[in-house]
């Protein structure tokens, strides 16, 4: 299952989250020496997954990731901590987003499900009754007097 569709997922279909690269093809595809990226990954900067023989294996979105922390080291001039900081902030930010979009869609839901419910509850209501309206007390003052016998 798809955590974030919940349907089946073909286990042989390409992501940008599959881990199809080895090192040096990641390397080249990054620009960066391989060296590199075997320290990122121990500064965990770019942690790539591994293959049963503890081999790195890069996905699409870590060579994106590893393209980035050369950009924010060299351009920037950002050091490798604040990178890796600024990694750990991007990536609180995309959850929270995700978690967002879910509470916002429940609650889309359940006002919804509010909504039918109430239109069956006003549909429930007997025809046959009449509003109660509050009648405004008059200020008049009217007087009795018994009739006299005479």
């Amino acid at each position: 299952m798809d955590g974030r569709t919940g349907r089946s997922r073909n286990p042989y279909e390409l992501t940008e989250e599959s881990p199809v690269y080895v090192i040096s093809v990641a390397a080249q595809l990054s620009g960066l020496h391989p060296q590199t990226l075997r320290q990122y990954d121990r500064l965990g900067l770019v942690s790539p997954d591994r293959t049963a023989g503890r081999g790195r294996r890069y996905s699409a979105r870590d060579v994106e990731l590893l393209r980035t922390v050369q950009q924010l080291s060299q351009d920037e001039g950002i050091n490798l901590a604040g990178i890796k900081r600024i990694i750990e902030l991007e990536s609180q930010v995309a959850a929270l987003q995700q978690r967002v979009a879910e509470l916002s869609t429940a609650v889309e839901g359940a006002a919804a499900a509010m909504q039918q419910r109430e239109a069956q509850v006003h549909a429930s209501y007997r025809r046959d009754l009449v509003p109660y309206q509050d009648v405004q007390q008059a200020s008049a003052l009217v007087v009795w007097r018994p009739k006299r016998s005479e």
